[in-house]
């Protein structure tokens, strides 16, 4: 079974900090020629997608490589990568990384990775940016043509939370507006990222995944306790049915254990094909039922970090 993710990438700041090197990588099957041009590339302000991202200082979604400012146009389509996005992150003004995620896809493929953005000086409203949908045509339209208020829809669910989000079952759950057309092509699961600027402005990231080819094989948000001890799950979703929150329920992950524990201690994402060498309870857990690929990313508040959204590939 091959995710809609396939290839998730981290670039960083070199010894200059004028420009971003090669971080790390995980590459689905039939990547490894992509990876090796990677490896290799360095990346200015706002050149190429991570320069693009850390320039804007927001995600940014590329949809179409042809005549794009992709740096590896030729390498990506060779590779049947179709769609990338990138998202800085920051502490303050000072950028710590770049993670790039690329989407696969054949015509059996069905999902959808979107960009929201509001502007509170223009609208109360969250609209798309842009968005891709593999297989889902219908689905592309009507999402180009829906705004959502906060607090209703995926997108401004996120943005009323300002944590990460899953809804299951989009066939069956009111809250998902867009469920009807969702159910008319398999998808069944959403994932929402919201991301703040300096500004009042908010960017919401979403993973809209199908049964048959999910976005990943497993999410979970972990989130600190009261206390600011500990990360305690907070909600998930696994491809193989797995009960998360009984496999999680009274267990935490300390700061700087695993890769969660990583990303919360500092602030950078953190990528994982190694399970073995990761003793949290996630590791232990993912290694137990057979996944070996895992992506932590943090998603930091004002005050801080609010929540870790972990997923399987």
């Amino acid at each position: 079974m091959k995710t809609f993710l396939r290839v998730v990438e981290l670039w960083v700041p070199d010894q200059t900090r004028m420009r971003l090197e090669f971080g790390g990588g995980l590459y689905g099957e039939g990547l490894s020629a992509f990876k090796a041009v990677s490896e290799d590339l360095h990346f200015g302000y706002d050149e190429g997608l991570p320069g693009k991202a850390w320039a804007s200082g927001h995600p940014v979604i590329l949809t179409k490589f042809a005549n794009s400012y992709l740096k590896r146009t030729d390498q990506a389509l060779a590779a049947g990568l179709t769609c990338g996005v990138a998202v800085p992150v920051f502490a303050g003004e000072f950028l710590q990384a770049v993670m790039v995620l690329f989407c696969g896809d054949d015509e059996a493929h069905v999902g959808a990775i979107e960009l929201w953005h509001n502007d509170p000086d223009i609208s109360h409203e969250m609209g798309l940016v842009d968005g891709y949908y593999g297989a889902a045509d219908m689905f592309e339209f009507n999402s180009r043509h829906t705004k959502f208020p906060r607090g209703f829809g995926l997108p401004g669910r996120t943005w009323k939370a300002g944590l990460p989000l899953i809804i299951k079952d989009l066939h069956d759950a009111k809250s998902f507006l867009r469920w009807e057309d969702a159910a008319k092509v398999g998808i069944n699961l959403g994932v929402g990222v919201p991301y703040r600027t300096g500004t009042d402005q908010t960017w919401v990231l979403t993973f809209l995944s199908a049964q048959a080819t999910p976005i990943a094989r497993r999410f979970e948000i972990w989130i600190p306790n009261e206390s600011r001890s500990a990360l305690v799950f907070r909600d998930g979703d696994c491809s193989a049915q797995t009960d998360l929150a009984a496999l999680y329920a009274e267990k935490s992950i300390a700061r700087r254990e695993g890769s969660i524990g990583g990303a919360w201690a500092t602030g950078m994402p953190a990528l994982n094909d190694e399970f073995a060498r990761d003793g949290s309870v996630a590791g232990l857990e993912a290694r137990a039922s057979g996944l070996s690929r895992m992506v932590a990313l943090p998603v930091m508040g004002n005050s801080g970090l609010d929540a870790v959204l972990a997923w399987y590939l």
